[in-house]
């Protein structure tokens, strides 16, 4: 009988202690686990040798080079790739040992569709859902790309659909929401603007007010309730201070 195909699962780390037993324990049935930590200040780290993770220290590049570094050193082709906020539903872990038992066979690599939690709850609509990712990936044929902040894979030959969740626990706080998006947003200027990008008045004016709109009404966002009102205003200030710093970066004026 012909061998298993091995999976990897790789999550990169900086300070998770408090997310990432359950991380690693969604993804227990890999056949690998690596993680690659920042120089976490707390227990991330122990926790996860503890729990069989292979841990590699190493500082931090960006988001994009620090996960492309982890598929990199994995020791089987296929990788399975998370956040350290991330886990996979029951479902989805049952569906990735079914695509495993077949050899992954016929297809390059897997989307699953990720749902944030936000506040105690499941974010259901808006343009945070369905979030579809390519999580799950033949190395040989893909891989992570785009800037350093909001990078995502790319992958070359057919790409399979499975339906579990992947769950998303990424904000501990309303403060924690706003500062992180709005760092985000500084990091995407400056990558935007580095690469040759500029933009005028009319992108700072529109695009945040476009951006509230499409989730909130027309992603139908407000069958969220107040979760979805919080979650659309936030996402809509990321956009304007995005577009601001680059329109300010193009005037010569930095933050």
């Amino acid at each position: 009988m012909a061998s298993r195909t091995g999976l990897s699962a790789c999550i990169i780390t900086y300070n998770e202690a408090d997310r990432i037993e359950a991380c690693l324990r969604s993804v227990a049935f890999s056949d690998e686990i690596i993680v690659v930590d920042s120089h976490s200040t707390d227990a991330t780290r122990e926790l996860a040798s503890a729990l069989g993770a292979r841990v590699i220290e190493r500082d931090w590049p960006g988001y994009r080079s620090q996960k492309q570094f982890a598929v990199d050193c994995a020791r089987h082709d296929w990788v399975l790739c998370l956040d350290a906020d991330e886990r996979l539903s029951n479902e989805l872990r049952g569906e990735i040992e079914a695509v495993r038992d077949s050899g992954f066979e016929g297809f390059a690599g897997w989307s699953v569709p990720r749902i944030t939690d936000y506040f105690g709850r499941f974010l259901r609509h808006g343009n945070a859902y369905p979030d579809r990712l390519v999580r799950l990936f033949d190395r040989r044929r893909g891989g992570w790309t785009g800037y350093e902040i909001h990078e995502n894979t790319r992958v070359q030959g057919r790409i399979g659909r499975l339906r579990g969740h992947l769950e998303h626990y990424s904000y501990r706080s309303l403060t924690d929401h706003y500062e992180r998006l709005q760092r985000y947003a500084d990091l995407m200027a400056q990558a935007l603007y580095s690469s040759g990008k500029r933009c005028g008045l009319t992108q700072v004016l529109v695009n945040p007010r476009w951006r509230f709109v499409r989730g909130y009404i027309l992603r139908l966002g407000f069958l969220d309730g107040w979760r979805g009102l919080v979650f659309a205003l936030v996402e809509a200030s990321y956009v304007r201070r995005k577009y601001l710093q680059l329109y300010m970066r193009g005037k010569g004026q930095s933050s």
